[in-house]
């Protein structure tokens, strides 16, 4: 394919010619704006050591679910690709082998946002020939590889010299709590590094019953956080503690990996057996459920006393393949979305939390029905809950386009994340907030080219969504 493809001016933009050169303009305005990324996966180990990136399969392909999943489903094994606990495997498949079986089979990625982000990516920061990719031809994969490869080994492709090179101003990570945070706190530190690397507090591990280390972990948050207390008591007192440790050391947030967007509102004695049954392993699904949903009101509760932003990221089957699961490990493709309630699940917490001046919700879903349905609504009455950007497998062209249609005439342009890419593949940040500018473009052109509002008031709308709403929603 022509290079045009990945590095076309108007990439993204609406096909009217009028409508197109409206979105053109509102992209300059913002295509230079420093990329704020509130939430994230990226390590900041990795940042704050600033040690060269592995080879081109391990960076780019094995860790992408997104990837690894479409091959899987066209026959690749997971292991031919190094996907999950296959990277680790010193006798495995050779990294230079895996990423052939990944480029000569790249039509698969026709038409998918996994492959407008791998294309751009590819060719803008790594400077790879567009023309090469989809060929058959193992020799044309090795050049490529050969390309990232030469790349990597630079010193002007550190992490840090790429967190300037992409103008990242701010990058949110996700953290254990009981992560020391020490590689955050020598990025802070550091007068040579301009960015704002901000851990996340990410509590699941130490919340869902069904992890298999829910015992150890509370036990620990007890004894490291609990103030002397025991039990319910300890393990509560041990969450606002490491809360408020992560806000000390820079945090603005904490997230949440719910199974389904609910709040209860449980007494101490009901919690407390819960808790007991959790750390026997004896709790039913739905008591593991009740005590998650009673959890994310009390951290709800928290984040009103400590301010941290609270993320909701609910809707997810996870790890639905035993094998799978058995064999590569979890995040390995087999997450599968299902439909959710908002309105209703969050009624206790919002009904206690919801005008209080100090708590924000920014809420995700992979469900698209709810956001005309609830999140729109609720955003449009609620100050303190705001729409989370499209997440995961909406994370797309024209699903970023199908969100804003659906939220905008009913909560307007100010009650939304700003775009949130989610992201473990450090590479492909400016490819995404991109193509989230690129579509913001193109959505505002049309309401312009329609006289729903005017070009100037568009392009003060396009920087507020930018740069404003995400520092709005996180606090930044």
């Amino acid at each position: 394919m022509s290079s045009s493809i990945a590095n076309h001016p108007d990439r993204l933009f609406p096909a009217d010619p009028t409508t197109r050169a409206i979105a053109r303009t509102l992209h300059a305005e913002v295509e230079h704006l420093p990329i704020i990324s509130p939430h994230g996966h990226v390590d900041a180990a990795m940042i704050a050591d600033d040690l060269a990136f592995p080879d081109p399969t391990t960076l780019l392909i094995s860790p992408d679910h997104y990837v690894t999943r479409l091959l899987h489903s066209a026959g690749t094994s997971l292991a031919d690709v190094r996907a999950g606990t296959a990277a680790h495997d010193p006798a495995g498949i050779d990294p230079k082998q895996a990423w052939r079986n990944f480029a000569t089979q790249w039509n698969l990625f026709d038409g998918t946002a996994s492959g407008y982000w791998l294309r751009e990516e590819l060719t803008s920061v790594f400077g790879v020939d567009d023309a090469l990719l989809g060929s058959a031809d193992p020799a044309d994969a090795d050049t490529v590889y050969a390309t990232i490869e030469a790349k990597l080994a630079e010193p002007s492709f550190r992490p840090r010299a790429l967190m300037d090179q992409f103008n990242i101003e701010v990058l949110a990570t996700t953290d254990d709590p009981l992560d020391s945070l020490e590689a955050h706190d020598r990025l802070a530190a550091d007068p040579t590094f301009a960015p704002r690397v901000l851990p996340t507090f990410r509590p699941d591990a130490y919340i869902k019953f069904e992890n298999s280390d829910f015992a150890r972990n509370a036990t620990r948050l007890i004894d490291t956080a609990g103030e002397g207390a025991s039990g319910y008591l300890g393990y509560l007192a041990g969450m606002a503690n490491r809360r408020r440790y992560f806000r000390e050391h820079g945090a603005v947030s904490s997230d949440h990996g719910v199974h389904v967007p609910s709040s209860l509102r449980l007494s101490e004695q009901e919690a407390a057996a819960l808790f007991a049954k959790g750390l026997s392993g004896e709790a039913t699904r739905q008591e593991a459920l009740a005590f998650e949903a009673h959890m994310t009101y009390q951290q709800a509760r928290m984040a009103c006393e400590d301010g941290l932003v609270m993320t909701l990221h609910p809707g997810v089957h996870r790890n639905t393949h035993p094998g799978t699961l058995a064999q590569f490990g979890p995040d390995t493709g087999h997450d599968i979305p299902f439909g959710i309630d908002y309105s209703t699940g969050l009624q206790p917490l919002l009904q206690d939390f919801g005008t209080d001046p100090n708590f924000q919700l920014v809420a995700f879903t992979i469900d698209e029905t709810v956001y005309s349905r609830e999140l729109a609504p609720l955003a449009g009455f609620y100050p303190s809950l705001f729409i989370g950007a499209p997440w995961w497998f909406l994370d797309a062209p024209d699903a970023m386009l199908r969100f804003r249609s659906a939220v905008t005439e009913t909560a307007g342009f100010s009650r939304s994340s700003g775009f949130v890419d989610d992201t473990r593949a450090f590479c492909s940040i400016p490819a995404r907030h991109d193509a989230s500018r690129r579509i913001e473009a193109a959505f505002l052109a049309r309401l312009v080219a329609e006289h729903r509002i005017s070009e100037e008031r568009a392009a003060e709308i396009i920087v507020d969504i930018v740069d404003a709403a995400p520092r709005r929603a996180f606090k930044l």
